[in-house]
């Protein structure tokens, strides 16, 4: 994610000389332009100028308003990735399957073909919900206590059953 950092700093006062610079407004540019070129040689980007006032003491008791020029420049920040440790969670289904059933079983489930739950025939009755939703989370009948999918397994390990 990033984000800007802004620096200000006050405007120049006085004009700088240089080498073939001449008159006071040539001399006060060049100074501008030197105090911008280090600072974007650092990074910063300049943004704009500005007249602010500043109050300040004068004497033991009084204050009086001053106006300072101000350039304020910005750049961007990164921040660091360092500090983002992401954690692995889990496949819903391996967490349901080691919880629920023996180490056996769990072999035995993820040897089956895996069923989505989209196959399953809704047959509307007495207290029945529907087993398998559009995003095919699967909901448990109150009639049966079972999901379409325990109930693929169920039916398939009976006809292995019988076969063999």
């Amino acid at each position: 994610m990033s984000g800007w950092e802004y620096k200000v700093v006050p405007a120049p006062t006085k004009g700088q000389k240089g080498k073939g610079i001449r008159g006071a407004e040539a001399r006060f540019a060049f100074a501008l332009e030197t105090l911008m070129n280090d600072m974007a040689g650092d990074g910063w980007e300049f943004q704009r100028a500005e007249t602010l006032p500043s109050v300040e003491r004068t004497g033991l008791t009084g204050s009086t308003t001053e106006w300072r020029n101000l350039l304020v420049f910005r750049r961007t920040v990164q921040a660091p990735v360092d500090d983002f440790e992401p954690e692995l969670l889990p496949a819903p289904e391996d967490v349901a399957a080691a919880d629920d059933a023996p180490a056996d079983e769990v072999q035995d489930m993820e040897d089956a073909p895996q069923s989505t739950g989209m196959d399953a025939e809704f047959i509307p009755g007495e207290g029945a919900t529907h087993m398998a939703t559009d995003n095919g989370v699967e909901e448990t009948s109150p009639v049966s206590g079972m999901t379409t999918s325990l109930k693929n397994l169920a039916s398939q390990r009976k006809g292995t059953d019988d076969a063999g």
